[in-house]
């Protein structure tokens, strides 16, 4: 059955890091277009970060640049996004989304995808 299970949220300071993962089942990581998303309270889901599984560098909204990593493993059949040098404005509900695809999209948009986690809270406080 398709399925993606995000887990690794939780609280942490600011400077602190965290890292999600995105177990997917049912389907493989081959061909591709994973992401992730947050979305704040009061605020619109934003697209945080992609990766095409097969191939080609990936991608990531300019707030996160140089803090943030997303890789996958596929052998465990995961994604993860690791996250460092955690700021106040990073926190909000994370979910992982999967689409068969043979690019991901630029910019990211929610309509794209049509598999999504049930989303991890990630806080980050002072």
């Amino acid at each position: 059955q398709l399925q993606l299970v995000e887990s690794g949220g939780g609280s942490v300071q600011d400077g602190g890091s965290l890292r999600l993962s995105c177990s997917v089942s049912g389907f493989d990581l081959r061909a591709k277009c994973m992401a992730w998303f947050r979305q704040a309270p009061g605020k619109e889901r934003e697209g945080v970060a992609s990766i095409y599984t097969t191939g080609g560098s990936p991608s990531y909204v300019d707030s996160v640049k140089g803090r943030f990593t997303i890789t996958q493993d596929d052998a465990a059949n995961t994604v993860y996004l690791q996250m460092h040098n955690l700021k106040r404005e990073d926190t909000a509900i994370y979910y992982c989304a999967a689409e068969s695809a043979s690019k991901c999209p630029d910019p990211l948009r929610r309509k794209f995808f049509g598999f999504w986690g049930q989303g991890t809270q990630v806080t980050v406080s002072s």
